[in-house]
């Protein structure tokens, strides 16, 4: 049984794990994984909601809709007792003319409210659980650096505006619960004075330490975190190499990353630092990696990704693993002693 917490005051209580569908999104689009396999995908969704995961995270941009379609295919079929919690996210406008486009941040209203009737649609499910500003509104191209950098355009939907859309939604009962992804301390007080922010999402993992300032927000706040890429996108799950990162397709969005190219020396260093740690308690380098993400004061959940059904059985116990205060002490010396990523090296 994974143990659940509570997503702030959502009235929902989710698994310390839950299961993120950017990976199996396909390929024919700009942040695309390479090539998948659509059965591969809906069966590694399903296994996880069998093993006891009871939430997923998605987005419409992930696949330009293709990933929300295999979640509403892989839970189609299950009894509404057993249906996990539906998360996902808007606000990445993409081209269809031009699928290799970088999808622009646009969180206009009219769009807003066209992209959650999309969402229900492809979805198959008549209330969103937990609807998501993917990014703030820059009205320019993602500039997928990961820190959320880019121009702004002086046509931009102020914070306000959008976040107040969204609190209409909530209130229409189109979705239960609202939140704020990438977005930064002083955006999420200024949402806060428009309506509750009730959960955040930021990518926070042993290397990209950088939304502390978030996380300790949302604690002050009552706000549920969930956070993404805890294990940087397959870095930290101890099966990454370097060999593996040259042999990345070009459809693959990791190819040319930072992280997989200039920083991956030291992205596996500190990888190869926590195997002793895993040996020790008999857990998995993955498990424990996201095991520290839950371990920060305020996270309640971290969203972990597979393609394929084995490799949930990877990740999925590391919500039972209680990292000790030696254990933590050891990842923070690894983390200052690989110099990988940035931010506080410990809780």
């Amino acid at each position: 049984m994974i143990t659940t917490r509570p997503l702030g005051s959502t009235g929902m209580d989710i698994t310390a794990v839950g299961f993120g569908s950017w990976a199996v999104s396909g390929p024919g689009w700009r942040f695309g994984w390479g090539a998948t396999d659509d059965a591969e995908s809906v069966a590694a969704i399903r296994h996880a909601v069998g093993s006891g995961v009871n939430w997923i995270d998605t987005a419409a941009v992930y696949g330009l809709g293709h990933s929300e379609e295999l979640v509403g295919k892989a839970i189609a079929d299950l009894p509404e007792a057993d249906r996990p919690f539906v998360f996902t996210k808007a606000g990445l406008v993409w081209d269809p003319a031009d699928p290799q486009a970088a999808p622009r941040r646009v969180m206009r209203p009219d769009g807003v409210r066209r992209e959650v009737e999309d969402s229900l649609r492809r979805l198959g499910v008549e209330r969103i659980d937990l609807y998501q500003v993917h990014w703030p509104d820059t009205g320019e191209s993602l500039d997928y650096a990961g820190d959320g950098s880019g121009a702004v355009s002086p046509n931009a939907t102020p914070l306000e505006e959008y976040w107040q859309v969204m609190a209409d939604l909530k209130a229409e009962g189109k979705v239960r619960a609202i939140g704020l992804s990438n977005h930064s301390p002083d955006l999420l007080e200024r949402a806060e004075k428009v309506a509750h922010v009730d959960a955040v999402q930021p990518p926070f993992s042993a290397i990209n330490r950088s939304a502390a300032g978030e996380i300790a927000w949302a604690r002050a706040h009552g706000t549920g975190v969930i956070v993404y890429s805890p294990l940087q996108s397959g870095l930290l799950t101890g099966a990454f190499s370097a060999e593996r990162a040259a042999a990345l397709p070009a459809d693959d969005w990791r190819a040319s990353h930072r992280d997989f190219t200039t920083g991956l020396p030291a992205n596996l260093r500190l990888a190869d630092a926590l195997r002793p740690i895993a040996e020790r308690r008999g857990v998995t380098v993955a498990e424990v990696a996201i095991a520290w993400t839950l371990a920060w004061p305020g996270v309640t959940g971290a969203i972990v990704g597979a393609r394929k059904a084995e490799q949930v059985d990877g990740w999925i116990g590391a919500g039972s693993v209680e990292l000790t205060p030696a254990d933590l002490e050891e990842i923070a010396a690894a983390i200052t002693a690989s110099g990988a990523g940035s931010g506080p090296a410990r809780p």
